[in-house]
């Protein structure tokens, strides 16, 4: 969950089942971002007319003569070993903010139901919206110009209606692109199985992506190159001491 950046113009983009809130220093760039919206995702929507299996597949599966958004993801899914539709919000996220950044934005936020895409010229703090662990919207990262672009993307097992075959409360995935880290999130995510699979599951990707923050109940455990670790309220002194640091 970003936190709204105010010296930022922010919208809601809505189309089918998507759900989009995008952030840039420019209020002309909202359109070029809908427009974006609208034709990548009937991309998608036109390739799995040809190819049901790319909606439906838990597997990698082989991709031939299609967009670019939907190779983008076929891609990732063989990465990570996930269904190709693991990366869609992801991915979205990610030909969003480039198309708006190619029209002249210089810092966008594209969050694609607690999927990010990012680019800033100034540090931003985002916090991990954990449902009931205590440690919801308590950590978070924060980003700095030096860290983009930058895809931060979530999986759990007990919050929202994606599917996991784990039971996190959050797994975080940070990589180059959300599209990447959409795919590693789940991933990871599906090897979280109660508290003692953490350390197990945030080592997973950490050779694949940037790293990776993995939340369950009162446990966290975090592995790899990730944006500077915050507390963004309410934690002890010890949790500082104890977690933050390693």
């Amino acid at each position: 969950m970003v936190r709204r950046v105010f010296t930022l113009k922010g919208k809601r983009l809505v189309f089918k089942e998507s759900n989009i809130y995008v952030q840039c220093d420019n209020e002309k760039y909202f359109d070029v971002a809908y427009e974006s919206l609208l034709r990548h995702r009937v991309e998608i929507e036109d390739y799995i007319a040809r190819e049901p299996f790319f909606l439906s597949s838990l597997e990698p599966i082989e991709v031939r003569r299609a967009p670019e958004i939907v190779m983008e993801m076929a891609r990732a899914a063989r990465m990570m070993n996930v269904g190709p539709m693991a990366a869609v919000a992801g991915a979205l996220a990610d030909f969003i903010l480039r198309d708006v950044a190619r029209a002249g934005a210089k810092s966008v936020i594209v969050e694609n139901g607690g999927d990010i895409a990012l680019s800033v010229r100034d540090k931003i703090k985002i916090s991990i919206y954990a449902g009931k662990s205590p440690l919801s919207g308590k950590i978070g990262f924060e980003v700095s110009p030096a860290d983009c672009p930058l895809g931060i993307c979530t999986s759990s097992g007990t919050v929202g209606h994606s599917l996991s075959f784990g039971d996190a409360d959050a797994a975080v995935a940070v990589a180059k692109s959300a599209c990447l880290a959409d795919a590693a999130a789940t991933a990871i995510g599906n090897r979280v199985h109660g508290e003692g699979s953490l350390s197990d599951a945030v080592s997973f990707a950490k050779l694949k992506i940037r790293g990776a923050l993995i939340i369950k109940n009162k446990k966290l455990a975090a592995r790899g190159e990730l944006p500077r670790v915050i507390g963004t309220r309410g934690l002890p002194t010890h949790f500082y001491k104890e977690v933050l640091k390693k």
